[in-house]
């Protein structure tokens, strides 16, 4: 299908390499926004996704920053949290009074600073479940089946550009939804997240490692308790049932799930999201004084790490 939608891609990497791909699979009227030094690589070599749900090669268009224009509906905005400020600016000539952005990031700590930023009518929210990697040849992986991905509005201004957007993301391969309460998405992931990448970056394991040690699945459950608690007390508690979904990631086993930021740890990232992922669960849980060592413990490692990295 067609849409009359202009739509900005921040980047060809991992997230928005792959997300933007199915766009243009799908027929949208696509820009990806890259470096000066790599607008010929992506027109001319194209873009080369691999997926077990269907690979993707092409040329794709591509513009640096000092070529936009504020033409463009909606901002898909897939950046790591820490290049969150680089991102904003990169994007801001692109928009107009009516656009819109689609985060795709971890946390809501970006969310805070967007609105910040840009006005809560001019930020939807995004929930991507997927594991996509970006290679050294600029190349992207989608590792195994899963492709989740769950948007919604934050604002009735942006209500039915949002819907729009909806009909077009839909045709693509994956699973999708379009949720009336995208906040409470955003929560249960953030949930999600912290407890599992807090553990699996704590202990450098995966799950399965993990809850198979003595008091492994023990400290999992302290994990997620505090973050639910936060939630609850931010009002957003998690149900029962979006509970046991995380149980059941968090607590298999035979799990070979880690957090992408444990892997980054191990490839010795110099960035990580630990402010967005698990520092800003703990500033949370200090409003409302909530006791969450197990997440202290956790953040105290991935702070010491980034000072590693940074001498």
């Amino acid at each position: 299908m067609t849409s009359d939608l202009k739509i900005l891609v921040l980047g060809a990497g991992a997230m928005g390499g792959y997300y933007g791909s199915r766009l243009v699979q799908a027929g949208a009227d696509v820009t990806f926004l890259v470096r000066p030094g790599k607008v010929s690589k992506f027109r001319d070599a194209g873009l080369r996704v691999s997926s077990s749900l269907g690979d993707f090669y092409g040329p794709v268009n591509a513009m640096g920053s000092d070529q936009l224009q504020p033409e463009y509906d909606l901002v898909l905005l897939a950046s790591k949290a820490y290049d969150l400020e680089e991102a904003s600016e990169a994007i801001r000539p692109a928009m107009h009074s009516g656009s819109v952005i689609l985060p795709l990031l971890n946390g809501m700590w970006p969310y805070d600073q967007l609105d910040r930023l840009f006005g809560k009518d001019h930020v939807a929210g995004g929930a991507s479940y997927i594991a996509v990697t970006s290679m050294p040849d600029l190349s992207i992986k989608h590792s195994g089946p899963n492709d989740r991905l769950v948007i919604g509005a934050r604002s009735e201004s942006h209500v039915d550009l949002i819907n729009r957007f909806y009909e077009i993301i839909q045709g693509t391969p994956g699973a999708r939804a379009l949720t009336d309460d995208i906040e409470q998405q955003l929560w249960q992931k953030w949930v999600m997240l912290s407890a599992g990448a807090s553990a699996t970056c704590l202990m450098r394991a995966n799950i399965g490692e993990i809850v198979a040690t003595r008091f492994g699945a023990a400290v999992i459950r302290q994990l997620l308790d505090e973050c639910l608690a936060v939630a609850k007390e931010s009002s957003h508690p998690v149900d029962g049932d979006a509970i046991a979904a995380i149980e059941r990631l968090l607590l298999d086993r035979n799990s070979t799930w880690a957090s992408s930021m444990m892997r980054d740890i191990r490839s010795g990232a110099t960035k990580i999201e630990t402010h967005a992922i698990v520092g800003n669960m703990v500033e949370r849980a200090a409003r409302f004084a909530i006791e969450v060592p197990a997440l202290k413990t956790a953040l105290a490692h991935l702070e010491a790490y980034e000072a590693q990295q940074r001498s």
